[in-house]
Order: C-alpha cells, then structure tokens, then sequence
C-alpha cells in the first residue's frame, strides 16, 4: 500500500530519501485522543505528587514551625553552671617541646667532622639561609661539633623570657668533649608528624651561649656525659603564648562566654596606665581568652585553677551562705584545697573566713588558707608560711612561691630567715625566691666574675654550704662561711687548669692555665672558695670549669664544706596526713606479724 489509513485521514508515506532530504512529517490526531492523553498526563502528575509528598513544591505551615522552633532552641541562652569549671576546659596548659640543630665551635680538638646525616643536612641549610661562607669546610673541623638541641616553651611564656637548652649528639657522633664550647645560634621549631611527613612550626626559641656538660657536675665517669649538657638561660622565646578557656558544647553561646569572661575581669583586671583592664575576652561563642594576672607570673597554674573555681553569677545575698558552706568545707581536709581556691577567687569578702582558717591546729588546712590569702597580699599569710617551708617538705615548693609574689618587706624578712635553716633546699630555695622577686638583687650581694657566672655569698651565719645552679642562669652560691681549699699536693682540672699549693705563700695557691696555641697564664690566689673561683675565670675558665673545679675538690677531699648541685625544693610531693600514717603503721605492724614471705612481698611493691 502507497499510503497508511488512521480513523478518516490519510499521511502520504514518503520515502526514506525523501523523510532525510525534506522537512519533518507532520503528525495529525485528531482532538478528542489528544484531549484524553492530556488528562491521563496530568492525573499521572498528581499522583506522583501525592505519593512522594508535596514539600518539594509547596511549603506547608507545619514545616515553617519546625524551623523557628529549632532556631529559638538555637538562640537560647544556656542556664549559667554555679563555677566556670563547669562550663569549660582550659587550653594552653601544655608544656611545648622544641627542637633544632646547631654548630658547637671553639673545642680544643676534642671535636670531629660531622658524619652525613638528616641532622647535617638540616644544619647546613640553616647555614647557607644565613649566608654562611663555606658550611661544608666548617663542619669539617675538629674545633666544632655538631649538636642537636631541645627546650621547651612553658604555658603562658612570653616573646623574649629566657628558657635552658639541652645539648645532645647525635648517633654515632665521633666529638669526644664538649667542655669549653660555645653554641652558635639556633632555631628551635615544634615539630611533628603528620601524614607521614615531619611538620615544623615557625621558628619559637632562637638560643646560644656557653655549655656546661654533664660531666662538669655528675660525678660518674660514663664518657657519654662529655657530649652532653645545658646551656643555661641560653634560649629567647619568640613567640607569647595565649591561654584560653573552651567553653563545652551544652553552653556555646555568645551571651554566656560574655558572662563568663565578664565573671572572670570582676575578680581579676589591672591597670594599663590609666586604663583598668581585664584579663578575660570573650573571642568566640565557645571561646575566651585569658591573659595572666602580674600577680601569677611565676605561678601560672594556680591563676587558672582559681579562674576556674569563680562564680559567673555576680556577688548577691547568696554569696554569704556560699562563704558558710566554703568556711564548712575549709575545715575538712578532704576539701580544703578546694575550698581555698574558691575562697580566693572570691577576693576580698573571703579574706575574713580565710583568715579564720590560719586559727586551725592542723598544719594542712593553715596552709590552705595561707596559699590563698598570700595571692591576696595579706601580710598575715607570711608567718605561717614560713612555718610550712620549714617543717613541711611537701608544701615547701608552693609556698615559697607565694611567698615570692607577696609585695611586702616582711615578705623578704621572713625568706631571709630561712636561709640560716638546716635543710640545705630550704636555704636554698628562700634564696632563689629573692633573687626572682623584682626587688631580689638589692638585698643580695651578688656580683659577676667576669662574663662566667655570678657569684652570691649570703647567709653568713648559716652553715656553711657551696651550691651550684643548673637552670635558669650560671651562679655560684657560697652559704655561711666554707673553709678554705686544702689541697696539699695538687688538682687537675679540665682545659688544662693546675691547682697546687703556692711554696712561698703556704695559704695561697697557684693556678695555672696551659692550652696549646696560647701562652701560659698564671695567677696566685688566697685558698679561699671565692678567691679560687675568681682565679679560674682570671686565667681564662669558665663556668663549667669552675662547677668542674669543685667537684673535683669535694671528690678528692679538699673541699670540706656541703656541695649540693641545684638543690631545689621538688614540686608535686605527697603529703600524708595522720590518719593516713597511722593506716600505714598499723598495716606495717600486721607485716610484722605475717609470714616471712608475705612481708617481703609487701616490702617489695
């Protein structure tokens, strides 16, 4: 057939050259099958819509609501927690270690050539940055020595505070000594491992100064000791580290981190020039950040542990049942630290309770509430923290330290006063706390012995006792009256330093010096501990030999006198109250009693 028949009308078919060739066919139906296809189109539609929901094309009321009420829970305010710590974590507490490489130079021969290493070829990009004229040829020297070196940026350290350094060798290091060295300048950056990959922060201590090796103070003979050491107060921090409060999840909100830092300048502000400012800003809804109060520069910790402690709620009629319920737990020993801190993050209105506390018999709960009013600047805090350096190893170290912020002269009186005590970290201890105070230096005779150390001679009435530094600057500390060196033949110290006994001036002794490439030099001293000292650094020792001059002395005998190395009062000791040591004797008594073999378990763990 030439043609196809649909209902009454016909369409021509064309042929297939033609359809490619010519324009598109027009299809023709008639009105009554297009009406229906359309209908059947539109009822599809609707039911698809029905099936699947109409909230892709219209928006119900229902759903409007939905949204406004998840917004109104969003901008609610969250109810304020009783203390801060409730309500948030502190962040920037952590201690940050940081480390580098660096070139140790003027060894008399007692160093090598750095071995290829990833430690060299750090050193050496360094070098070529600086525009060093020709690293390679340097390393290469037996006068230098190649060191890694660490320290670490406390919380809350400031660009420009002085840190120690280590020193450390690398493996398979061929230096023999490093007495006598001088570290050049190094960058020190946090690094860390991520992604398989090490990553280093900018650059957070820059440090370098003299070293004094392990071997200059530790009297073992590991030969290990020779190349390692410290370089005191040689790093300068760059950086000024923040310290902030993270506020947790349920009380994220930009009204509540503004009440608690609000909160936190009631109690704690200062004055910048004319300006009363706080310490707290309010950065994010979940964010604040706290600067240090001057009065906890030298005791970071308890600044914040006490902004934690604050009420957000303002002082009101309840602040004095919370000061009953505070002065309840204050007697208690389970809760009286606590309490302490509370109290004194309360400020002034407490000062009545807290000092109700210094009226207790028990030395624990006294001490408690003498921390806390020293923080408060109260004199009445000083005698009983005297009384706790004295007799309580366990809070020596804390209160010394609030004894060193107490802004009075009685605070100095009484430190001065522990200096003639016979526990020699005592003594030592009352000593460093004057000598940070910003008024230290004017009631200590101190003075520099060249550019080596400082020399302190206090105490005169105290027992005598030579004590050595080893954090934070070189000193030399000479307590009461130490006897004269009594060497009787001679001692040989490092870098070619000879001690004997002057045969014209039997109470003198004559220090030599010989280094090779340098004249010899010779100086005649009375036997004294501080004349042998200024000796030593007149003919050209430094620190380390004059820290390894006298324990060379006190080893053979010919210092009679105490030598103590760094004698500090320890942090973080454990006191143990009566009742404690009475369980203790009690469970001892019933060791006594067991089998043989059970009491050597017991004394075992």
């Amino acid at each position: 057939m030439s043609a196809i028949k649909q209902r009454n009308q016909f369409i021509p078919r064309s042929p297939p050259s033609q359809l490619m060739r010519g324009r598109k066919p027009k299809i023709v139906t008639d009105s009554v099958t297009g009406r229906a296809g359309i209908q059947a189109g539109i009822v599809l539609c609707l039911g698809l819509i029905t099936a699947g929901g109409c909230t892709s094309f219209w928006r119900s009321g229902s759903d409007e609501g939905d949204k406004d009420a998840h917004l109104r829970e969003l901008l609610k305010v969250p109810k304020a927690p009783d203390l801060i710590r409730d309500a948030s974590i502190v962040q920037g507490m952590n201690t940050i270690q940081v480390d580098g490489v660096a070139a140790v130079n003027g060894l008399p021969g007692t160093g090598a050539p750095a071995i290829p290493s990833a430690y060299r070829d750090q050193l050496l990009d360094e070098m070529r940055r600086h525009e060093v004229q020709d690293p390679n040829h340097f390393l290469e020297l037996n006068q230098t020595a190649l060191v890694r070196v660490r320290a670490y940026v406390p919380p809350g350290a400031r660009r420009g505070d002085p840190v120690d350094l280590k020193i450390f060798s690398p493996p398979r290091t061929e230096t023999k000594d490093l007495h006598g060295g001088w570290v050049l300048e190094s960058r020190l950056r946090h690094q860390q491992v991520l992604q398989s990959s090490v990553r280093q922060s900018d650059v957070m201590i820059v440090g370098t100064g003299p070293v004094l090796t392990r071997a200059d103070y530790d009297p073992a003979t590991d030969d290990a000791y020779r190349i390692e050491g410290k370089v005191l107060g040689g790093g300068r921090i760059q950086i000024t580290r923040k310290l902030g409060l993270i506020l947790r999840p349920e009380f994220q909100h930009v009204k509540m981190s503004a009440a608690i830092s609000s909160a936190i300048n009631r109690r704690f502000f200062f004055f910048d020039g004319t300006t009363r400012r706080g310490i707290a800003k309010a950065i994010e809804d979940d964010y604040i950040e706290v600067e240090i109060h001057p009065r906890y520069r030298d005791n970071v910790g308890r600044m914040m542990a006490v902004v934690r402690a604050l009420g957000v709620a303002p002082e009101s009629s309840a602040t004095q049942v919370r000061l009953t319920d505070l002065a309840n737990r204050l007697s208690e020993p389970a809760t009286a630290f606590d309490a302490a801190l509370q109290l004194e993050g309360l400020g002034e209105s407490a000062i009545p309770t807290l000092l109700q506390g210094l009226e207790s018999s028990n030395p624990e709960l006294r001490f408690y509430a003498a921390e806390a009013l020293a923080y408060l600047d109260r004199s009445e805090a000083i005698e009983p923290l005297i009384e706790a350096t004295r007799n309580t190893a366990a809070f020596r170290h804390s209160a010394l330290l609030a004894l060193q912020g107490i802004d009075q002269q009685s605070a100095i009186k009484g430190l001065a006063s522990l200096m003639i005590e016979p526990s020699l970290e005592t003594r030592y201890g009352a000593f460093c706390s004057i000598r940070r105070r910003p008024d230290g230096r004017q009631h200590l005779a101190g003075r520099v012995v060249g550019d080596a150390f400082r020399l302190y001679e206090v105490a005169p009435d105290g027992p005598p006792a030579v004590i050595v530094s080893l954090r934070q600057s070189p000193e030399i500390v000479l307590m009461g009256s130490p006897q004269n060196l009594q060497i009787h033949s001679y001692l040989l110290g490092p870098s070619g330093i000879i001690l004997k006994t002057d045969p014209e001036k039997p109470d003198h002794l004559r220090i030599s010096r010989f280094k090779a490439g340098e004249g010899d030099r010779r100086v005649v001293v009375p036997s004294s501990v501080r004349a042998v000292l200024e000796g030593i650094v007149e003919v050209g020792g430094g620190y380390g030999d004059a820290v390894a001059v006298l324990r060379e002395a006190k080893q053979k005998g010919f210092l009679l006198d105490q030598l103590a190395i760094d004698p500090l009062p320890q942090p973080l000791r454990t006191y143990f109250r009566e009742d404690e040591q009475e369980d203790e004797d009690d469970s001892a008594a019933e060791n006594e009693n067991a089998p043989d073999s059970d009491a050597t378990a017991a004394v075992t763990q």
